[in-house]
């Protein structure tokens, strides 16, 4: 008779691990990512931290601590305009904006930190999305100046399906070269991967920090840069853990017709 004991307890071990931290992303998805004035000058913009391309589950937002939008050389603290909602009973955040001149907007929220009790770490993804109103086509590679941020290098809207989109990874300022770059795209329903390996694709940043990803499909798409805070911060237990810091951005690409 064989024996089945070890390959059953090593089943029984895999399933008791904690769940890989591959998929967590800030959406920060707008309802329109281009906007004229026949089809309306306001929009609503959606901030919720959850798994793309599972659906969920959605983890609790803790208030940001920042989310502004930059257009030229402007740049507007809209904190205060966010409103709390929830999403699979977890905290989500939306704001409405209304623009009034054309340009691109770059909309971009600072995260309160999440812990992450299955890495033990701190887990802080400042992310953005560029809005482009009445034609103005001009500043979506605009840096906000984030700790952690991708600088397109492919405008970031007006993307067919099948486009490539290549960005910069920037930590303070500087590029990071190889760098860790997760994709996800935000899955609508009409699609199940056929191995965990399909859920989040990843990349790496060259030598000059760039990296570049062709999007297979119809819809959102978030690019989610991650590198090691320097510095670490409290845990639960008061004492010091480490810290990933994330630079996302989210592009939307339509089919050609």
């Amino acid at each position: 008779m064989k024996n089945y004991t070890l390959p059953v307890m090593v089943v029984a071990a895999m399933l008791s691990l904690p769940p890989a931290a591959f998929g967590h992303f800030l959406e920060l998805i707008p309802s329109a990512d281009i906007v004229s004035a026949e089809g309306g000058r306001t929009i609503t913009i959606e901030a919720v931290f959850t798994h793309p391309f599972d659906r969920g589950p959605a983890m609790e937002m803790a208030a940001p601590t920042r989310f502004g939008v930059r257009t030229g050389a402007t740049d507007r603290d809209l904190t205060a305009q966010l409103e709390a909602f929830k999403v699979d009973g977890k905290t989500a955040f939306r704001a409405r904006h209304t623009f009034t001149e054309p340009g691109d907007y770059v909309f971009y929220m600072a995260p309160a930190p999440y812990w992450e009790a299955a890495e033990g770490k701190s887990i802080i993804h400042y992310t953005k999305v560029v809005v482009d109103a009445f034609g103005g086509e001009e500043g979506w590679d605009t840096v906000v100046g984030l700790p952690v941020e991708i600088e397109p290098l492919v405008r970031p809207y007006g993307l067919w399906t099948g486009n490539a989109f290549s960005g910069i990874v920037r930590q303070n300022g500087k590029p990071v070269p190889f760098a860790t770059v997760e994709v996800e795209w935000k899955n609508d329903g009409s699609l199940t991967a056929p191995a965990d390996p399909f859920i989040t694709q990843v990349v790496k940043t060259d030598g000059n920090g760039v990296f570049t990803y062709v999007m297979p499909r119809a819809g959102w798409w978030g690019f989610a840069a991650l590198v090691d805070g320097d510095k670490p911060l409290p845990g639960p237990d008061g004492k010091p853990a480490p810290v990933e810091l994330g630079g996302l951005i989210w592009v939307r690409t339509v089919d050609m017709k």
